[in-house]
């Protein structure tokens, strides 16, 4: 149920993203530079929240209230998203954020709370098991992960293309009425089945946050000199959740809070090398809803004399593409890793991810030759000479490879190397590096935008004009910085468990 309502989420939230650069610039009327950076600041916002929202359902509330609480908001926003689109004439632009940004709170809530809540129903055992079953029970939730993701890529694709699709042909209003009443339907659907559900998350009076806290007042003490304090022992409910891969060794786990709370806090810390490495990759990773677009967009998009392709449509090839792949990874390419590297796993979750980042930076190549080649057709100012949109196809799909490698990896890797009883922050810390990457997107057009004005040309890398466009300067650029991410990465993999 919960990798279902996931998948409806996906296409609610997908039916209003992949498009949203496309109603900015032909329907609200903004500029290419200005509606990028909208959109990358919109999304970079939706990634961040969940790291607050995942402290507090850690600390304060529980998973099942926090995915019911921001439902409720992500309907709103989408119910206001599809009146504001009804009624645009009357209404001025900056209201448009609005339901926007509800949207953003609504699942900055709800999707960190709903992964972490389906991966507990994986958590049925009270007791400490054998090292055998515990890593039979490590596999069942990497194919959790594994298997969560092609199901909200599932979602992703009906909203990728059935939605741009009905939006550029049929109206706004009708493209965000529908993944309005999807994700209602859904979250009526997830409530009556409640009773069902394992929910194993109970009050930890010594939460994640408290600890930090006391993690700075224990240092204030020490450095004081004052004799040790007495705080109170962990709750027994920590236990009743599995321990894969505690970056802390077993014997850590007998200390005292006083031992446990700077534990929590190096955790966060710990991670924030690989965290920072990622990215690049996650400014990658918006460019199929920004400039990709664009490009598709300035390319030939008729087939035949009456049906046009949406340019946004060009997203479903990443989600067809992860969809294709992932049943095969198990079946294919472990077994193929494994005879290569003569482990029982093939790659571990760190290599997992290097992987991905490496086909990211092939595909942003990709994409400069691409747009290079448009760019040469474009100068002949013949319409039969543009160059097709299905010039674009490559760069999706590897796009789509990397996804499956990167994006699975990463989200296992945060769920894993975090104690047990911040499971949900691990989630909201992989969200993390979506949002930051959507802040560094639009620092990145500004600050080339900036640099690559001339006079007489308007937004100069950014223009509005095909013509004076350059892109392909802009994806080699990245190609660049995520190589250097990746060398940096590759180097600090070392000092983390695997």
């Amino acid at each position: 149920m919960d990798a279902v309502v996931a998948s409806v989420e996906r296409f609610a939230y997908k039916g209003v993203a992949s498009n949203l650069l496309s109603y900015l610039t032909g329907h609200v009327k903004m500029s290419t530079s200005s509606a990028a950076k909208s959109v990358s600041t919109w999304i970079g916002v939706t990634s961040m929240l969940p790291l607050v929202s995942a402290i507090l359902a850690d600390s304060y509330w529980d998973r099942y209230s926090t995915i019911m609480a921001s439902s409720l908001l992500y309907v709103i926003g989408l119910v206001g998203l599809t009146s504001w689109a009804l009624l645009c004439a009357w209404m001025p632009t900056s209201s448009l954020f609005l339901p926007l940004y509800l949207i953003s709170i609504g699942q900055g809530g709800y999707n960190p709370s709903l992964q972490a809540f389906g991966a507990d129903q994986l958590e049925i055992d009270d007791g400490r098991l054998p090292r055998s079953e515990e890593e039979g029970k490590s596999d069942k939730k990497s194919l959790f992960f594994q298997w969560w993701y092609f199901g909200i890529c599932s979602g992703s694709l009906l909203g990728n293309s059935v939605m741009s699709y009905i939006q550029d042909t049929f109206g706004w209003g009708l493209g965000f009425a529908i993944p309005t009443a999807a994700m209602a339907i859904s979250v009526a659907c997830f409530r009556c089945g409640s009773r069902f559900y394992v929910n194993k998350q109970l009050k930890i009076p010594n939460s994640p946050f408290q600890s930090i806290i006391q993690a700075v007042k224990l240092a204030v003490t020490r450095g004081a000199r004052s004799k040790t304090i007495s705080l109170p022992p962990r709750d027994v409910s920590v236990q009743l959740e599995l321990q894969e891969k505690p970056l802390r060794e077993d014997s850590d786990r007998c200390d005292d809070m006083a031992g446990e709370a700077p534990g929590v806090a190096k955790t966060i810390l710990r991670l924030l090398p690989i965290w920072m490495m990622l990215l690049m990759f996650a400014v990658i990773f918006q460019q199929p809803v920004t400039f990709f677009t664009k490009q598709g967009m300035m390319m030939r998009r008729s087939i035949g004399s009456s049906f046009v392709i949406p340019p946004a449509m060009l997203q479903s090839a990443i989600t067809i593409s992860i969809i294709l792949i992932m049943p095969l990874y198990d079946k294919l390419i472990i077994p193929f890793l494994r005879l290569v590297t003569r482990r029982e796993k093939g790659i571990d979750v760190l290599q997992r991810i290097g992987i991905g980042m490496c086909v990211s930076i092939v595909a942003m190549v990709v994409a400069a030759v691409a747009e290079s080649k448009r760019r040469t057709h474009e100068s002949l100012r013949v319409d039969s000479q543009r160059l097709t949109i299905f010039w674009l196809l490559p760069q999706y799909i590897l796009l789509g490879i990397s996804d499956v490698f990167t994006v699975v990896g990463m989200q296992e890797f945060f769920y894993m190397q975090v104690p047990t009883n911040m499971r949900t922050i691990g989630i909201g810390l992989y969200l993390s590096v979506f949002g930051v990457g959507s802040f560094l997107t639009a620092l990145l057009i500004s600050v080339l935008e900036l640099m690559s004005n001339t006079r007489g040309k308007s937004h100069g890398w950014f223009s509005d004009d095909a013509r004076e466009a350059r892109l392909d300067k802009f994806y080699w650029i990245l190609a660049l910085l995520s190589s250097i991410s990746f060398l940096m990465f590759a180097y600090l993999c070392r000092y983390y468990s695997r």
